[in-house]
């Protein structure tokens, strides 16, 4: 039976409103009081995610930034992960000017603090972004984006339509292949925003579940896995069992072992909660 368990957060164990019910908080702490291995796996940063998440005591590592970042919350500090060099970020950053487009910027500075630099943001998904994250101390307005020594750089992110981010997509993929991890997908809560993000080639969910499983003594194979969106594609190639909720992309559902309801239906907790269940009759025998 099942005891270790990493989920996606936003479109499957979030909510559509990026909240947790009083059930799914219940079911995933009681889970970790029974020494179930539940953790994380998510494209946000630690701050963003423990903002939506916080009433869950976390004692594992998470994986965080798509895989970029695996980070101990128990001992609030970086455990390891994928940065990329401030060679190849200055390079992305200057294409994207010649295509009009400045990223969000997400670093770790000298003291592996969590920091976001932009430009100053004149475009829809960009400003929508930015005022998602109100009082989040990460985010910082420069006047120039530039990657250096400083800070180690964990992605560069564009949201915009579509339109405009693949033009930019295309030629960071002809012309440096494979010494960059390059993935877009639909923005969750924005209408018909897209995120393009750009990363070290090893900063994917897949790379990322593998440094977790080497670091927790795991096995992948014996991780049941939850997700919805092409950014968990990795990590339903590299874990065990692959669950996928009812509201996943089409090509997560093709490959998962289930489908559970949505996101909005407390499946993923409702998942756990019958190993939960399982095992404590277990040990009431």
């Amino acid at each position: 039976m099942s005891k270790i368990f990493i989920t996606d957060l936003d479109g499957t164990l979030l909510r559509s409103d990026q909240t947790l019910s009083n059930y799914t908080i219940n079911t995933l702490n009681t889970a970790l009081e029974n020494n179930f291995i539940v953790s994380f796996a998510t494209a946000r940063g630690l701050v963003s995610a423990i903002h939506v998440v916080s009433n869950i005591a976390w004692k594992h590592p998470v994986i965080l930034y798509n895989g970029a970042l695996l980070y101990d919350v128990a001992k609030n500090e970086v455990i390891d992960g994928y940065m990329l060099n401030d060679e190849l970020s200055n390079e992305i950053i200057y294409r994207g000017k010649r295509h009009q487009l400045a990223p969000f910027c997400f670093l770790l500075d000298a003291d592996n603090k969590e920091r976001v630099h932009h430009e100053k943001l004149t475009t829809f998904g960009m400003i929508e972004f930015l005022k998602s994250r109100t009082n989040d101390p990460r985010f910082c307005e420069v006047e120039t984006i530039e990657c250096s020594p400083s800070f180690s750089t964990l992605a560069l992110t564009y949201i915009g339509e579509l339109e405009n981010l693949l033009p930019l997509k295309e030629e960071i993929t002809a012309d440096l292949g494979d010494r960059v991890n390059c993935h877009i997908m639909k923005d969750y809560y924005i209408e018909n925003q897209y995120f393009l993000e750009f990363s070290h080639p090893l900063a994917s969910k897949k790379e990322g579940l593998k440094l977790w499983a080497s670091y927790m003594g795991v096995e992948t194979k014996d991780i049941c896995i939850f997700g919805d969106n092409l950014n968990d594609l990795g990590l339903f190639e590299a874990g065990g069992k692959r669950i996928a909720v009812s509201n996943s992309h089409e090509d997560i559902l093709r490959l998962a072992d289930k489908v559970i309801g949505s996101n909005d239906e407390d499946s993923v907790a409702q998942y756990i909660n019958a190993y939960l269940m399982v095992a404590q009759e277990s040990n009431n025998r």
